[in-house]
């Protein structure tokens, strides 16, 4: 599979998208003036990937900040690793957040509340 590994920017996340390698990440911010327009290829990777995951997957989201229409995305993304466990894959989110950002972590929570894969919450500083 190709690998998609994009720069981010001031209003765009970082994404790393390596099934050799196992490297799944998105991180940054993510407000991108288009949030369709950007995020269209990366679902479409994953709708790819889920043809043939990896036995277990771990994906990294270390999002800074993300709007409200990335919001929708993000559970797109997740939505799309519960049908991989659903296939009997593993799969492990991590969801960093620094220590003094609570809103990030809850927004993790709420994220776990709605998806069945396991999060592991990490705290790190900027």
């Amino acid at each position: 599979m190709e690998v998609i590994n994009i720069k981010g920017t001031d209003d765009t996340p970082n994404v790393i998208l390596d099934k050799a390698s196992g490297q799944f990440e998105l991180s940054g911010r993510s407000l991108p003036e288009d949030v369709s327009m950007f995020y269209e290829k990366i679902l479409d990777w994953i709708d790819e990937y889920a043809k043939d995951p990896l036995d277990r997957t771990e994906f990294n989201f270390k999002l800074e900040y993300f709007n409200t229409a990335s919001s929708k995305v993000i559970l797109d993304i997740l939505l799309k690793f519960e049908d991989i466990v659903e296939s009997g894959k593993e799969v492990v989110i991590k969801w960093y957040y620094q220590e003094d950002e609570e809103d990030m972590l809850e927004a993790g929570e709420e994220y776990s509340d709605i998806v069945e894969i396991p999060f592991d919450y990490v705290v790190y500083n900027a």
